[in-house]
């Protein structure tokens, strides 16, 4: 192992040579490793014990850090301070505050690493949460006004001491999906027409059997799931910046989801990137990625809750719109109106 290692670090530091500003999921790709194998041969890297309840139990000592989620075509990056955890169940964690707002599934976590060096400043020092497959699920990077003594001593206190042995596990083949045919699409609409909160809906997908954006084609007659272009999403952003509406930006993975609740103001695309640049809240979406846009409607005993979605070519949720709300809160006005100017405008 430790020749391999050795090796994979080598074809890292020349690729590094060659692109000084890679990133490290693209160096993963590049080289034909998972991000998690190149993560433990980069330099400042210790290896954590996979104590993951743990060592997030210790996270709210680090007072200020930026939070970062991404999945294969979507990039969360959230300032703020981790505060209210709840861990103790060993399946699903939260953490609940203005600004850093996360749902975290234990299941797929497997792997833990600090990223400690002398520096201070941006993706210096840090804590880094690879899953079962290799792949990232959770990254907390310490800002210039961090606490590095707590920093330093979670690190010491978790240091796993050795190399992990990593042996990435494949992704199970989803089942595909059952045919419209097999679905009794008349019960699944009565229930969506009826729901009380809009947690329930997975819920709902699950039993009746139903893929998300199959679910979406055999909404309720009226405006349950509304198809649009795959560019409302900056459509729907450029709106909700000129008008100053708060909204809700939800991107996940199997093993966690990251929630920004507030303004979005500088927008800025960049390549096939289109982004949000501000002070404490960074979004980064691949828009090529956007296989399909929907507009959907849930009714909750607070009235309709309006989201954006959006999914990849595999129908795979990446990233999701809501105007700010909480339970008991009805839905702004304002989020609905901008909602419904992109629906009419970029209806597919």
């Amino acid at each position: 192992m430790e020749a391999t290692a050795n090796s994979l670090q080598t074809h890292y530091q020349e690729l590094k040579e060659e692109n000084p500003h890679l990133r490290a999921k693209q160096a993963a790709e590049k080289l034909g490793v998972t991000e998690a194998e190149l993560t433990q041969v980069m330099p400042n890297i210790v290896p954590l014990k996979p104590e993951f309840q743990e060592i997030l139990k210790r996270v709210t000592d680090l007072g200020y850090v930026m939070a970062l989620t991404r999945n294969e075509n979507v990039v969360h990056e959230r300032k703020g301070t981790y505060l209210n955890p709840e861990l103790e169940n060993p399946h699903v964690g939260l953490f609940v505050g203005d600004d850093i707002d996360l749902r975290i599934f234990f299941a797929s976590w497997k792997y833990a690493f600090a990223i400690q060096s002398e520096e201070r400043g941006k993706a210096s020092n840090g804590l880094l949460f690879y899953a079962k497959d290799g792949s990232s699920i959770h990254k907390i990077y310490l800002t210039k006004s961090s606490n590095y003594e707590a920093f330093d001593q979670l690190v010491s206190d978790f240091s796993l001491g050795d190399l992990y042995d990593i042996v990435p596990e494949k992704t199970p083949a989803k089942p595909a999906p059952k045919a419209d045919s097999e679905i009794d699409v008349e019960a699944f609409q009565e229930e969506w027409r009826n729901l009380q909160d809009t947690h329930h809906f997975f819920g709902m997908l699950k039993k009746y059997g139903v893929e998300r954006t199959q679910a979406l084609r055999l909404a309720p007659e009226g405006d349950y799931a509304v198809k649009v272009e795959g560019t409302a999403l900056r459509d729907i952003l450029q709106r909700a910046s000129e008008k100053k509406v708060e909204i809700m930006v939800f991107v996940g993975n199997p093993g966690m989801i990251q929630i920004h609740t507030g303004p979005v103001n500088n927008l800025l695309e960049h390549g096939t990137w289109y982004n949000v640049i501000d002070p404490a809240f960074n979004l980064h979406v691949n828009e090529p990625a956007i296989t399909e846009c929907w507009v959907v409607r849930k009714p909750t005993e607070d009235g309709v809750v309006t989201a954006l979605e959006c999914y990849d070519k595999d129908g795979e949720l990446i990233v999701q719109f809501f105007g700010k709300r909480k339970p008991g809160i009805p839905e702004l006005t304002s989020w609905r109106e901008i909602v419904k100017e992109t629906e009419d405008k970029l209806k597919a």
